[in-house]
Parts: structure tokens; sequence; C-alpha cells
């Protein structure tokens, strides 16, 4: 005699049936975004290590002036790159954050570990996205030097990603679609997570073309989300710190002075530079911020210069900003960017003396390094061999 189903009992069983289903739904969800931000912050962990030795060079490197927009692609997929993956990780919040609340929160000594290990992961990530938008949009509201602790905290994070990706690296495995798999049960990929996932997609994909721009000048005009755009500035070309912010001012007494190691101390008016061989070249200026733009710079090479002033092939130039403090008023020249012949002392952008804001009298434009590196108001130029 066949019993009749018991209500209680069948609603139970769809309710974990269900239940199940979610949970296997929300973890290749989860895992996807992870593949997706294991990715993405790779690719801002090298980028960011380039930068950061660009900027502060440690003894035993000496970056090349060639490729000439080198610098332009990698601070670009760093700046960003940074900025697409802020929906990604807050995606990967929302799909995981239930986890938070599980019960017991602890279920042996291995997991308590594993547990612990996200936070720092998780905590770092936030604060890399947070400090790194502020810091594209000049906002520092933090007590810190944003440069130092970006670059510190970058290790933790990287490292913590590793730790996370070999916890998970079974569920990673196990991205194939259900249906692939057979067994019982086997179901094809749910609409719900495909479409999820799209939306994700679409929101990265949003944020990369309204950003983009700000290095890819064919895009400028979609730089909705950009603090600065190609074209826009004085003298066609953006400014991140005016004269006046600097303590610069209009001086008809300027004098180029180039001592230290050298053969022959030089000072030179402005008249006597702009007397010397003139060369034009055409160089992109790129801002660690993100947003680098091309210009038409003139003016005399640099090597000309250190050369009238019997300067040593191997020797390192130090040069001195006007500016009467920063971090940045004074930048470090290695032999392969002086030797380029197309390493400047600019005189003119676009077709035009130097507005003050761009460093009038004279300033450094050189290939491939970072804008800070490329010193305004230049006064002196320090020679030096060790």
């Amino acid at each position: 005699m066949l019993r009749r189903p018991d209500p209680a009992r069948l609603i139970t069983a769809i309710g974990r049936s269900a239940a199940r289903e979610r949970d296997e739904r929300d973890e290749r969800t989860a895992a996807w975004l992870g593949v997706w931000l294991g990715v993405s912050f790779t690719v801002a962990f090298v980028t960011g290590l380039i930068s950061h030795f660009m900027q502060h060079p440690p003894g035993w490197a000496v970056w090349p002036s060639r490729p000439v927009g080198l610098y332009r692609l990698t601070q670009g997929a760093h700046v960003i790159g940074g900025l697409v993956t802020i929906p990604l990780l807050l995606a990967k919040l929302w799909t995981v954050y239930p986890r938070l609340w599980q019960w017991p929160p602890v279920r042996s000594a291995g997991h308590a570990l594993e547990r612990a290990l996200v936070l720092p992961l998780v905590g770092g990530a936030l604060f890399q996205l947070v400090t790194g938008l502020f810091n594209i949009a000049y906002f520092y509201p933090f007590p810190f030097f944003f440069t130092a602790a970006h670059y510190w905290t970058a290790y933790i994070v990287f490292g913590a990603l590793i730790v996370h990706v070999a916890n998970e690296w079974a569920k990673v495995r196990g991205l194939r679609p259900a249906a692939s798999r057979g067994g019982p049960g086997a179901r094809p990929v749910g609409p719900s997570r495909r479409g999820f996932l799209a939306t994700v997609a679409g929101a990265c994909g949003l944020v990369g073309l309204t950003t983009v721009g700000e290095t890819f000048t064919p895009l400028g005009g979609l730089a909705l989300l950009a603090p600065r755009r190609p074209g826009v500035g004085p003298q066609r070309l953006p400014v991140n710190k005016t004269a006046a912010a600097a303590g610069v001012t209009r001086d008809q007494a300027w004098r180029l002075v180039v001592t230290g190691d050298v053969a022959r101390e030089l000072s030179l008016s402005l008249t006597e530079l702009r007397a010397m061989p003139r060369h034009v070249v055409r160089l992109p200026i790129t801002c660690v911020e993100g947003w680098s733009a091309e210009a038409t710079w003139a003016g005399v090479r640099l090597r000309d210069v250190l050369h009238a002033a019997g300067v040593d092939a191997g020797a390192r130039v130090r040069v001195e900003s006007l500016e009467a403090g920063g971090r940045y008023r004074v930048s470090e020249v290695d032999p392969p960017h002086w030797h380029d012949e197309l390493t400047l002392l600019a005189l003119e952008l676009n077709g035009a003396p130097l507005s003050l804001d761009h460093g009038y009298p004279c300033r450094l434009i050189a290939p491939d390094r970072p804008g800070v590196l490329q010193t305004k108001w230049i006064a002196r130029l320090v020679v030096h061999t060790s």
C-alpha cells in the first residue's frame, strides 16, 4: 500500500535541495570573481612595482629611456585597472559576505587560520583601492605618505592573495560548466549567475571606458571619471602643480648653473641657452595618477649642455628646481636618459615659450620617466660620479 507523502517533509527536502543549489551557485560565482580579481591584482602589483622603482630607483637598477611610451602603458594599466577592480571587489564581497555570519564561526584550528588570513587580504585590498582612488582625485585626508603606504601594503595584499589562492585552488579547478562534469543532478550554469557576472563585467567595462581616455588620447572625450584629460590646461597640457602652489615667480635674472664633478662650471642665461642648437621632440608626459598626454617640446639637448661642461659619460645628474620645497623638487637623471637625444632642457611647449605653470624658463622632458621626475623651473644641474 502506498504511503501518502508528508507535505512537511517534502517542503523540507525541496528547501534543502534549493539551498544546496544556491550554495553551489554562490560558490561558483565567488570563484569566478576570485579568478578575475586574482588577475587584476596581479597586474596592479607588477605595474605598481614598476611605478615605484621608477620613482624611487634602488641602487642596483637603472631604468632605460626606451621604449618612449613604456611608463605611459604600465602606469595607465595600473590606475585604470585599479579603478576597474573596484566593482569586481564589491561584487566579490557581496557574494561571500553571508559566510561572515556562519555558525559556528570556527570549525577547527585550520579553519580559524584560514579565516584569519582573509582579513589582511580583504582589509588590504580595500585600503589599496580606497587610498588609490583618493590619490588620483588629489584628496589626501590621511596623515601618512600615500606612496610608501601603498607600496608596502601591496606586498601584504599580494602575499595574502597567494595564500588564499592556494586554499581555494580546488574550487577554481572546478569552474568547468556543471553539465560537462556529469554525475547525478548535474545542471547547466543558471541564467542568474550568468546575468550577475555579465552585470559585473559590464560595470567594469563602463568604468574602464570612462577613464581610459585619460591616457589613450583618441578616447579623451569619454574620460568622464578622469581627474585630468589630454588637451585640457595651459598650452593644451594638464597641470598638477601650479607655479603659485610651488612658490615660484617669474625671475628675469634667472641663470642655469652646471656644477659638481665637471671639467668646467657653466652659468648660462636664458639667451645663451636659446642660442645653443634647438631640437624639437614629440613626447608624452605621464603622471603617477594615471593621466598622460603627448606634446611637442623644443629646447636644448641635456647632453649638449653636459658635454659643454666636460661631464664624464658615466656621471649622474641631480636636477634642482627653483621650487623651495617638496618631495620632488630634485630628481636624478641616469646616463641612459641624459645621453638620449630625446631628453631636453625644454624651453617651449606646443610652439610657444613655456608658461610659468609648465616650468618657465626651463624644465626637463625625457622619455620614459614619471611626470614628477620631469622637473620644472630648473635652476641647477649638479653632476656627480659616485
